[in-house]
């Protein structure tokens, strides 16, 4: 009781004296992909000790909380202020939030919320408007199947753009149920040629078996010009390479290379930085890591499903733990903290979150060169030796 009245005061003096959420940099946004930050401030600190507290009944708890959150507006510090205390109201602010920043965690979690709220008026709004891209995209990093209602139909309307559409793609295919109704429209003749490469593309690297294996059958990927069985490895790693032709098809959409790893600031941080990957791993390794990802899974990528409350499921890596919560970092590199009390299951899976078949992609040549240039991608030399070139299509190392 002491200690709740100790904190009671201190949120009170903290809010009363002004203290904000915004700290003294500027712009307290993280950088896309990562997980909210925490404010380092006496005032939400304070408060994050009275969650719980009944607000109706503290009316000036509730005053402060309020000022900390008129000021923390339009920060992820506003989205985990709403979450933690169950904020009424709040919906309009969350939905600009989400459609500003849909590719952040914080985006992610604000739309999140709406979708647990229920309240869907502003959202559907959103998909009809000028920033229907942005409300696609952070639905589709929701992985919450409530979402399929809404987006499957944008498939088939030819009144949006190719953009757009292709975005609903891969929103899509980031819930089994979304993948299905894909699947469904390509079997029935409904799906508009001009996104079949992208749910092709898509498809053929979703995670449950049997639609991966039917996706194969009705949205193949397209045959590479020398539909060949490989050489054994061996031999691939002996055949000559070009390490700018491989740079251009670790960065090709159907290979999808750069969607997962970084080379030296470009591509998405999701899988392991590539940067250097040359100086660990030889050619023979390489080639075996792309046509067999499991065989070798590295530490602190292996992939995990947890089943949530509401009875949706979320699949990536484990960015961070604390006691109370967990955070995972979906394909995407976005990172979204979850409650653990709203965790009902959590399994490590035996794959490896790599696809599977990325070299049906590729010809046996682009295969070749995709890991002469990956070869290439060396720790540079000591300053003192003047600095080396950057690898092929990537700027010099910072």
């Amino acid at each position: 009781m002491y200690a709740r009245k100790k904190w009671v005061r201190l949120a009170l003096c903290a809010a009363l004296l002004g203290t904000g959420l915004r700290g003294r940099g500027g712009d307290p946004s993280p950088a896309a992909g990562e997980a909210p930050a925490r404010p380092p401030t006496i005032a939400w600190e304070a408060l994050r000790r009275l969650q719980g507290i009944d607000l109706d009944a503290n009316p000036a708890v509730k005053a402060a909380l309020l000022k900390v959150l008129a000021q923390a507006q339009g920060t992820p510090q506003f989205v985990e202020i709403v979450d933690a205390f169950h904020l009424p109201g709040q919906h309009p602010a969350l939905l600009d939030f989400a459609l500003s920043h849909p590719n952040t965690g914080a985006g992610v979690r604000a739309m999140r919320l709406l979708l647990r709220d229920g309240d869907l008026t502003g959202v559907r709004a959103a998909l009809t408007g000028p920033r229907a891209r942005a409300a696609v995209e952070a639905l589709g990093h929701t992985a919450d199947q409530r979402v399929v209602p809404m987006l499957a139909p944008l498939v088939s309307d030819s009144g949006r753009d190719l953009a757009t559409r292709q975005a609903v793609v891969r929103a899509l295919v980031q819930v089994q149920e979304g993948a299905a109704a894909l699947l469904a429209l390509a079997r029935q003749g409904h799906l508009s040629p001009d996104l079949r490469l992208t749910a092709s593309t898509e498809l053929n690297m979703v995670r449950w078996p049997a639609l991966k294996a039917e996706a194969a059958q009705v949205l193949p990927l397209p045959q590479a010009r020398n539909a060949q069985p490989l050489p054994p490895l061996a031999l691939l790693a002996q055949m000559p390479g070009d390490a700018t032709r491989g740079a251009a098809v670790f960065h090709r959409a159907t290979v999808g290379c750069s969607n997962c790893h970084q080379v030296r600031g470009q591509g998405i941080d999701f899988g392991p930085n590539l940067s250097e990957i040359g100086t660990k791993l030889g050619k023979e390794a390489l080639l075996e890591a792309i046509l067999d990802p499991s065989a070798g899974i590295a530490f602190g990528y292996e992939a995990w499903q947890i089943e949530l409350r509401e009875g949706d499921e979320v699949y990536g890596l484990i960015a961070s733990e604390t006691p109370d919560e967990l955070a995972m970092k979906t394909v995407g590199g976005i990172v979204t903290r979850y409650q653990k009390r709203d965790i009902v299951k959590r399994e490590r899976q035996k794959l490896s979150i790599m696809p599977t078949g990325l070299q049906q992609a590729m010809t046996t040549q682009d295969l070749v060169d995709l890991v002469t240039y990956l070869a290439s991608l060396k720790k540079a030399p000591s300053s003192a030796s003047g600095g080396a070139p950057a690898a092929p299509g990537n700027p010099p190392a910072p």
